[in-house]
């Protein structure tokens, strides 16, 4: 089986074509025929071994994002996915070759839901992962029907989820963006749009005076952007960050590994791109064997949407 991974952490030219076993799907899991891989940031977290996990080891595998068809059925598994099923999956590597930049994977039947209907897998594999998070982060905040949420990072995938969803919940938001993207940011939903940079929380509290209730930093700003929320409020983080921040804020790291297998939730996910609620953004699509360069693009900055590698 082909994948793409690194016997030795590194940059971006560490990641190499694989030749691995085929796996099997054991109880209650499934087998996916890979066809796209999404590429997030995780991915090259996992590439560089800045943050390793404790199982597992090299050859390492990254990925989160699949979608493809289900090739085979472990035990256990009820009716409600079957052979040669379109579908995607929200992967959790575990630091081996158990991850979504392979042509086959095996994951939990809890993580595996329908691929949106008219959706073609390059486009199906970007939703999950960041969908999923954006998620989480809008439910860490807790904010009533016509509060204000605010979300640094408003242009890049993860920022763009949390605008959608959180304006289906009936929240106003406001998004952060530099000139070049403040139409995108409108476009997916954003009722204001302040400028980006080291100076946002200033310019989220010339909307807002008196700070915003909740926050969602995509941007990873961490304590800079503290002060753009309203006392007592709260800020959902993704890289990890718990504060402590001052004058009674909340800090809710959110960490998507929690929702891989509230099937329930990533199938809400998936028919809300049916709906026209949530958007799937392509900025590339490169064959597999290309995943270095990939890598490279995301951490160039500036991608709009993800790169995706083609399983074929």
């Amino acid at each position: 089986m082909k994948a793409v991974g690194v016997t030795e952490y590194g940059g971006p030219e560490a990641l190499e074509v694989l030749d691995l076993p085929e796996p099997q799907a054991g109880p209650g899991e499934v087998r996916i025929r890979v066809h796209a891989a999404a590429v997030n940031p995780t991915d090259t977290v996992l590439r560089s071994g800045a943050r390793r996990p404790p199982e597992g080891g090299a050859p390492s595998v990254p990925g989160m994002d699949a979608a493809g068809v289900i090739d085979q059925l472990g035990a256990d598994v009820d009716d409600r996915l079957s052979v040669g099923q379109r579908v995607v999956a929200l992967v959790v590597p575990n630091g081996g070759t158990h991850g979504a930049y392979a042509e086959q994977v095996v994951v939990p039947a809890a993580s595996v839901v329908p691929a949106p209907k008219g959706a073609d897998f390059s486009a199906a594999a970007t939703l999950l992962m960041n969908a999923m998070t954006a998620r989480l982060a809008v439910d860490a905040l807790a904010l009533s029907n016509g509060d204000t949420l605010a979300v640094t990072g408003a242009a890049g995938a993860f920022g763009g989820y949390v605008i959608e969803l959180a304006k289906a919940d009936g929240l106003r938001v406001i998004g952060d963006a530099k000139p070049d993207d403040t139409a995108l940011v409108r476009e997916l939903g954003a009722d204001e749009v302040v400028q980006r940079g080291v100076d946002v929380a200033d310019r989220i509290r010339e909307v807002v005076p008196a700070g915003v209730p909740g926050l969602a930093d995509g941007a990873v700003l961490d304590e800079r952007i503290v002060p753009a929320v309203a006392d007592g409020g709260a800020l959902a983080t993704v890289r990890g960050w718990k504060g402590p921040a001052e004058r009674g804020i909340t800090v809710h790291p959110v960490l998507v590994v929690h929702g891989a297998n509230d099937t329930a939730g990533l199938d809400r996910l998936a028919r809300q791109v049916e709906d026209g609620v949530l958007s799937l953004r392509v900025a590339r699509v490169l064959p597999a064997e290309s995943a270095p360069e990939a890598h490279r693009l995301l951490e160039a900055g500036g991608v709009r949407g993800r790169v995706v590698l083609d399983f074929a």
